[in-house]
């Protein structure tokens, strides 16, 4: 059907499918913003070991995308990546290697790979842009993750120039949603919250939060990066990384983030902040400018409305979400 209308059929390899923002895209075609030239193949861990060679091709010459969108990576919090550095480092290289190397032997037209604004140096002036990534060091406390990031945009540009391959990366803020990992240990700082808010509730107890509260952060709605996503994959040209992100005037405190949670989940005890926790980069504000000129009138859904909708999945599918 779609090649007699005259369009040559996509098959597009969502590695790192059944993630956080694997789940988004997933959902973001079902519910409508798929194509008919498009076919998607969302797999996860329990497909193939990205980390080991052999099993990598082997997925790839399975399924045979024409796109790949790379999610797959061994990812964590704050206190997970300060213990972990050298396999954050060693797996995510392993994986971003065999995914990229299988793309190239056979012969997918374009990869959309996702990186993360905590590869930018630690030491930098804000807001932050595409042009600063190798500027100088990563925060030391995630630097294996960090560098293993950074990489990815090297082998783009390598690839490219050795073999005219259409690699390329987006850049998310801080991204949350359905789908997370609201793991309180190892997971990433909104989910977390969540889940300590939904259990202080249960058990009518304060909510501690680790660190200050003070420092600042851009949250992405992963159905609005989903979208993006798909923007990227159709439209976007560049070898050059493109930071997806709300406006630099949407950045909240995690004071303010915790805030919401506590209204969406009508939480009425007390806020204790345990100053005697890390707080991390304080800040990582990045400029969305680049984004802006390619889709200037691009709708984020409002971060109040993100959080609520995020909070009532969680409490409906307490019982099966990864933490």
């Amino acid at each position: 059907m779609t090649e007699a209308a005259g369009l040559v059929p996509k098959r597009i390899l969502v590695t790192g499918g059944t993630g956080l923002v694997g789940r988004a895209i997933e959902k973001v075609v079902a519910d409508g913003e798929g194509r008919p030239d498009e076919e998607w193949i969302f797999v996860s861990s329990r497909d193939a070991d990205l980390t080991n060679a052999a099993e990598t091709k082997a997925l790839f010459e399975q399924h045979k995308p024409t796109h790949v969108i790379h999610l797959a990576a061994m990812v964590g919090g704050l206190f997970k990546n300060i213990r972990y550095n050298l396999d954050f480092w060693r797996r995510n290289i392993h994986i971003n290697d065999n995914v990229l190397h299988s793309a190239y032997e056979t012969g997918v037209q374009k990869v959309v790979s996702c990186l993360s604004t905590c590869i930018f140096p630690d030491k930098t002036t804000y807001p932050i842009d595409e042009s600063m990534i190798h500027s100088g060091p990563p925060h030391s406390s995630n630097f294996g993750y960090s560098y293993a990031k950074r990489m990815i945009d090297i082998q783009n540009r390598a690839y490219f120039e050795q073999h005219g391959c259409r690699f390329t990366a987006v850049i998310p803020t801080n991204v949350f949603g359905p789908h997370d990992n609201f793991n309180i240990e190892d997971g990433h700082v909104l989910p977390g919250l969540i889940h300590k808010v939904y259990l202080a509730k249960q058990t009518g107890s304060a909510l501690t939060i680790w660190g200050t509260g003070k420092p600042r952060r851009q949250f992405i709605y992963s159905l609005d990066l989903a979208r993006l996503f798909l923007w990227v994959l159709r439209e976007y040209d560049e070898i050059e990384p493109i930071i997806l992100s709300v406006g630099e005037e949407e950045e909240v405190s995690i004071r303010e983030a915790a805030e919401a949670i506590v209204e969406a989940m009508d939480f009425r005890g007390e806020l204790v902040f345990d100053t005697t926790k890390a707080d991390g980069q304080f800040k990582k504000t990045a400029r969305n400018a680049k984004l802006r000129h390619y889709l200037p009138s691009f709708q984020f859904t409002p971060f109040r409305q993100a959080v609520k909708e995020t909070c009532a999945w969680f409490s409906t599918n307490y019982a099966n979400a990864r933490k």
